[in-house]
């Protein structure tokens, strides 16, 4: 056999051994992909939230078959950005904030959460019990000598202010922080704040997720025997989770399925006390987005 045939057959026999061997790794297919990364905004500040966001960590570790980190970002802003580049791979948002990320750099929305077997939840209007309205109607026609003094939570905040603040701009009495017919007007920058100051009647209404609300009374963060709603919104889509707009749809599949197979509390308490998730899209915030850009809140530069 020649020289040249030699090294043929050395270099034919190298690479049946360089396939079978990648054929042998199916397992672990996908440990080379990197780590994927998600991020979670910090809808409130209730606490106790890292062993549900370390359990989800490792419950999509194991059902994606790669190496997870779930991270508690700090503003919305660095989420959106970080979504908008695709230099993280899911993240949770809420409506307003997802829209901006949708229109800026087609983020798509793949998931939400059912909350007592629904995706709904609502915008409310909280004051305390000894206030003497039971109505936004009434708390606008009789404000009393010293006026009220009006919490949103977030500017960023879908029920938190794009949704509350729409009803008071309908009604003729708000326009932004600086233009209104209330005493004051302050953003708190978190509902369980927002709960928190009218509870202590530092405000006399404030604007809170409903969601968090019970979340918030679930866990004695607030008193709601001192609380009562006094507007509530129409139905509102859970917060979405959100992938990159260059994901394909085999993993977008395989995030959904991790998803739905999720039973454990530690990880559904931490978001909003939910029951189970559900695979929503796009459309399902058509109505949010309708009124973001009626009030030009589309910008990612509205972000706080």
């Amino acid at each position: 056999m020649s020289k040249l045939k030699i090294i043929f057959y050395a270099m034919l026999f190298c690479l049946f051994l360089f396939l079978v061997g990648c054929g042998g790794n199916d397992g672990d297919a996908t440990a080379d992909e990197g780590v994927f990364e998600v991020a979670v905004i910090p809808a409130q500040s209730i606490g106790e939230m890292q062993t549900g966001l370390d359990r989800l960590e490792e419950e999509l570790a194991q059902a994606l078959n790669r190496e997870v980190s779930v991270e508690h970002y700090p503003n919305y802003n660095a989420v959106v950005e970080a979504i908008n580049y695709s230099h993280i791979d899911l993240a949770f948002l809420g409506p307003l904030t997802y829209l901006i990320a949708h229109e800026n750099s087609g983020a798509q929305a793949i998931l939400t959460q059912l909350i007592d077997g629904e995706p709904y939840y609502y915008s409310y209007m909280i004051s305390h019990v000894d206030q003497p309205w039971d109505t936004l109607d009434e708390a606008l026609d009789n404000p009393g000598p010293e006026g009220i003094n009006f919490a949103f939570a977030s500017i960023s905040s879908t029920s938190g202010s794009l949704i509350p603040g729409t009803e008071l701009v309908n009604r003729g009495v708000f326009q932004d922080e600086n233009n209104h017919n209330f005493a004051s007007v302050r953003y708190t920058g978190s509902h369980d704040i927002t709960a928190r100051v009218v509870e202590n009647k530092d405000v006399e209404i404030g604007a809170i997720d409903s969601a968090i609300y019970g979340a918030l009374v679930a866990a004695g963060a607030v008193d709601d025997s001192q609380i009562k709603i006094v507007w509530q919104s129409n139905q509102l889509y859970q917060y979405p989770w959100v992938v990159p707009h260059d994901m394909d749809e085999e993993m977008i599949g395989k995030v959904q399925e991790a998803f739905l197979n999720i039973d454990d509390e530690e990880i559904l308490k931490i978001f909003g006390g939910a029951s189970a998730f559900t695979i929503i899209d796009d459309s399902k915030y058509a109505d949010v987005l309708e009124a973001a850009r009626e009030f030009n809140m589309l910008d990612p530069e509205t972000i706080d």
